[in-house]
């Protein structure tokens, strides 16, 4: 069954505006960022995630947990940040078509914080707002054909990743499979989906924005709620999306670093090069500054050079 919504003309504006913007990420070789802003961007996406849910944990107390350094902390945030760890660290082995990689995942992520991880609830539940209830889900018996229908429109559906991944996530917060752990699975689950189309969204915090707009969030859900459909939830998270991708494109408006550029050219390389090689992939710097770079490299100990002058060639260190 196809989860109904609305193509609306704001909508489409957005799939325009986002699709520029990743033509833009591609073009700035942006795609593949350096090594610390990943590592940044990780550890906001986490950050921010839990802190949704209410984890009070810094920034900085989630760097040490990274780093395996010893952080004192409530046990509870502490654990749903090492959880969270695990299973970003293991997010490209996940299938987003896979309900047995999904399960995994809520299994890994809400390990020894609930009695069933990694399985579907088995009794009712609803989500509470002040003294009513905003939401009462789905029956659990419900529950596993509904899923098992959400993951078959993730796999046939020929639709844009960017709307597959704004409808799972709504979609999956109506069903609320779980007993705990809804909200971090339906956002996880939406990067997961769209980095299969787009890697960069595997290094792109868009819970940062959703933190900073939360009652937005929880608005957006609640009128697809009560619409019947997910158009104001797309509608919501295209805007989240479109605003994260500026964010990136901002923080990296300004020129690579030559670090940056032997990051990103190492990473799409797997043979011996040439400078005339290097410079096809860049095209904006010169000569000397082409030489200049294959230097640190080299220094770096990241390829060894090979030959002198025009016959030049450098060999990876693998």
């Amino acid at each position: 069954m196809h989860p109904p919504y609305d193509l609306t003309s704001e909508i489409l504006q957005l799939l325009v505006s986002v699709s520029e913007k990743l033509g833009q990420i591609n073009a700035k070789y942006l795609d593949k960022p350096s090594t610390k802003l990943r590592k940044e961007n990780r550890i906001k996406t986490i950050h921010s995630s839990l802190g949704i849910e209410g984890n009070t944990l810094t920034e900085d107390q989630i760097t040490a947990l990274l780093e395996n350094k010893r952080v004192i902390g409530p046990e509870k945030d502490v654990l749903e940040v090492k959880n969270a760890i695990n299973v970003y660290n293991k997010l490209r082995s996940y299938d987003p078509i896979s309900e047995k990689s999904f399960l995994e995942a809520h299994g890994l992520l809400m390990n020894n914080l609930i009695p069933d991880s990694g399985k579907f609830r088995n009794k009712g539940v609803g989500i509470v707002a002040g003294d009513q209830i905003a939401h009462l889900a789905p029956s659990a018996e419900n529950v596993p054909h509904l899923m098992k229908d959400l993951f078959h429109y993730i796999k046939d559906s020929g639709e844009l990743a960017l709307i597959k991944s704004c409808v799972f996530h709504y979609e999956m917060e109506f069903i609320h499979p779980f007993l705990d752990g809804n909200g971090r699975m339906g956002r996880l689950w939406q990067t997961l989906i769209l980095m299969k189309a787009y890697p960069v969204f595997e290094f792109i915090p868009f819970e940062t924005i959703i933190q900073k707009k939360q009652s937005a969030y929880y608005k957006a859900l609640s009128l697809s709620d009560k619409a019947g459909h997910s158009t104001p939830f797309i509608l919501y998270m295209l805007t989240v999306i479109d605003e994260a991708l500026v964010e990136i494109l901002n923080i990296k408006n300004r020129t690579m670093s030559a670090e940056d550029r032997l990051t990103y050219f190492l990473e799409i390389t797997q043979v011996s090069f040439s400078r005339k090689d290097y410079m096809m992939v860049f095209t904006e710097i010169s000569t000397a500054t082409a030489s200049r770079d294959l230097k640190l490299g080299v220094d770096m100990g990241l390829f060894v050079k090979v030959g002198d002058k025009t016959n030049t060639v450098y060999d990876i260190n693998k």
